[in-house]
């Protein structure tokens, strides 16, 4: 990594096909160890569950209110300073139950890349449906 000060800039927001929208806030090849990303959900709004493999995540909960669901956890309110923590490989999603955005920071380590994303929302649905989908990853 190389010393730099990044500045906000709300125009670099784009949407994402998991429902929320994001600005990449530092995610580079020459800080493999860390991004950062704001994320934002509109009200009445929930995120497609997907995982990261071999990625943790950490939410950093700055404005609103959320309901997030993570492995087999029982679904968890989360508002502003709140800390959700997601290990590799997670199923993972987050609803927006407030009334106006969610907003917040995504920490993931290693850096995010395209290649780690998988979108489960389908898998997801299955299970529910009583079919079989991939196990939970271990403890």
């Amino acid at each position: 990594m190389k010393e730099t000060v990044k500045r906000f800039d709300p125009d670099q927001e784009f949407y994402t096909d998991e429902k929320c929208f994001i600005v990449e806030l530092s995610n580079t090849p020459d800080d493999p160890a860390v991004s950062i990303a704001r994320a934002r959900v509109a009200p009445g709004v929930t995120t497609r569950w997907h995982r990261l493999r071999e990625t943790a995540e950490r939410y950093v909960i700055l404005e609103g209110r959320g309901r997030v669901e993570i492995g087999s956890l029982p679904p968890q309110d989360v508002g502003p300073g709140d800390v959700v923590s997601i290990p590799p490989s997670y199923p993972q999603r987050i609803a927006n139950t407030g009334a106006g955005d969610l907003i917040f920071l995504a920490v993931c380590t290693p850096r995010f890349t395209s290649e780690a994303y998988e979108d489960i929302d389908g898998d997801r649905a299955s299970r529910r449906a009583g079919a079989v989908s991939p196990a939970l990853p271990s403890r």
